[in-house]
């Protein structure tokens, strides 16, 4: 036998199969094409939007916040706005208000309009309710908190992660669960 006739080892067959993979993974001319997808997604969800919000001094804003009609949402001064959060402002009125010195956790998700749920039609194509979102000055809300149209959260309310706010929350209110409730108010320092 001859050293060109030696079968391959397992090994070697499955590093070439690996090989195999990832060049015909970078090659394949469909993931540059969601590439150009994800950046076009990025341009008008995050970048667009961005530039057309009012926000006051000192105010922070993660990288890759999802706004929805900027031109409707406003934010005060030395607010942070977390990682993943989303604010959604109505299509037509719906206005997003955040006082000053807010707190969004990450993947806060606020809406100013919301679907209608009449029968025999689909969700889709019936019109959406719009109304305005104020968030009060010194309000904390956690991680995955999400605020339907409508909502006033009163200043210095803290809402905990993962309550989902349907109703307005009065001032200096801590309240939590699906949906929220007060479950304490906060104290003034001594």
């Amino acid at each position: 036998m001859n050293g060109s006739s030696v079968a391959k080892g397992p090994a070697e067959a499955g590093t070439l199969t690996k090989l195999a993979r990832f060049l015909g993974s970078i090659l394949d001319p469909r993931i540059y094409l969601h590439g150009l997808r994800i950046l076009h997604y990025y341009g008008y969800s995050h970048v667009r939007d961005r530039r057309q919000i009012r926000c006051g001094r000192g105010t922070g804003i993660a990288p890759n916040v999802s706004f929805r009609n900027g031109a409707r949402i406003a934010i005060g001064e030395q607010s942070h706005i977390g990682e993943r959060a989303y604010l959604w402002a109505g299509d037509s009125t719906g206005r997003i208000v955040i006082g000053n010195f807010v707190s969004l956790a990450p993947e806060v998700f606020i809406t100013a309009s919301d679907y209608q749920f009449v029968a025999g039609v689909p969700f889709r194509r019936q019109p959406k309710k719009e109304r305005d979102v104020t968030i009060g000055d010194d309000v904390w809300l956690g991680a995955r908190v999400v605020v339907t149209a409508g909502v006033t959260i009163g200043a210095g309310s803290i809402v905990g992660a993962g309550a989902v706010v349907t109703k307005d929350i009065p001032p200096n209110s801590i309240a939590v669960g699906v949906p929220a409730r007060v479950v304490a108010q906060r104290s003034p320092i001594s």
